[in-house]
């Protein structure tokens, strides 16, 4: 499906970038992987590079707008386009308190990085694919971008931003040929951030995967690999009719109150 399409990734290195970049490099895109860490952005190259895929690695950091340009302009100048974009690092977000006992510093911290280096990579692709008259800029989201959610922090208010972000973005670029679409997940359980939490807290993480797995309409939570699906295909020339959008991957959690309708099991 994306055979001879370039991939910039940032924040590769973490266990959701991973999973996207590899995705698209089984789909035949060649991917440059990148963040603040080289270890780990390295060692997933290194996998998909054995996995018979086409990868390389550097030390980007997604905050910096002259070395995301710098990286930018290396991809073309070796491989000529750059068709996909997605910046998957951290937001270093504190959640899980009421907003009246959070700081000023920790409710807008996620907000200003999450807006500072979206703006910076996504700006820097849509140029770079404004010129070539094609290309595709995804983001990605969660559950608190479309739903009251509350405990969340600033993390919510930086979902809604990005998505607001992604929409006046598709406007502006779209006659360029460049497709801007979001994807709103409903959390992995298999990310790192969740099995770290399963591990240190089993019992705590136990009820909570229950509460947010009966708030879905399916009863399940997306993993990492449906996330990365959808970026494939929103990736793709399949999707070439969608722009200016939000992808809800979420099993149906911002549709509805469904921890009103039980599981049902035996059928």
């Amino acid at each position: 499906m994306l055979q001879n399409k370039n991939a910039i990734i940032y924040g590769a290195g973490g266990s959701l970038g991973g999973a996207i970049a590899k995705a698209l490099a089984n789909a035949g895109a060649t991917v440059f992987l990148t963040g603040r860490n080289l270890a780990n952005v390295q060692k997933v190259a290194d996998e998909i590079i054995a996995a018979g895929g086409k990868a390389e690695s550097a030390e980007v950091d997604a905050l910096d707008g002259e070395a995301i340009n710098n990286h930018l302009e290396m991809v073309l100048a070796k491989a000529g386009t750059v068709d996909i974009s997605y910046n998957a690092i951290d937001y270093e977000v504190v959640q899980n308190m009421p907003l009246v006992d959070m700081s000023v510093t920790d409710f807008s911290r996620p907000v200003s990085i999450a807006m500072k280096t979206q703006f910076l990579t996504a700006t820097a692709a849509a140029k770079a694919m404004m010129k070539q008259g094609s290309g595709v800029i995804l983001t990605l989201t969660a559950t608190p971008g479309g739903i009251g959610y509350p405990l969340t922090g600033g993390f919510s208010i930086a979902c809604s931003a990005i998505e607001c972000f992604s929409k006046n973005l598709a406007a502006e670029t779209g006659a360029h040929g460049v497709r801007v679409v979001n994807i709103r997940s409903g959390g992995s359980p298999d990310s790192t951030v969740f099995k770290g939490a399963i591990e240190s807290h089993p019992e705590m993480m136990k009820e909570v995967l229950q509460k947010m797995e009966a708030d879905t309409m399916l009863k399940k939570l997306p993993l990492m690999a449906d996330i990365a699906n959808v970026a494939v295909f929103m990736a793709s020339d399949m999707a070439g009719k969608i722009t200016g959008v939000t992808i809800d991957v979420t099993c149906g959690t911002t549709a509805g109150l469904n921890y009103r309708v039980p599981a049902v099991t035996g059928v």
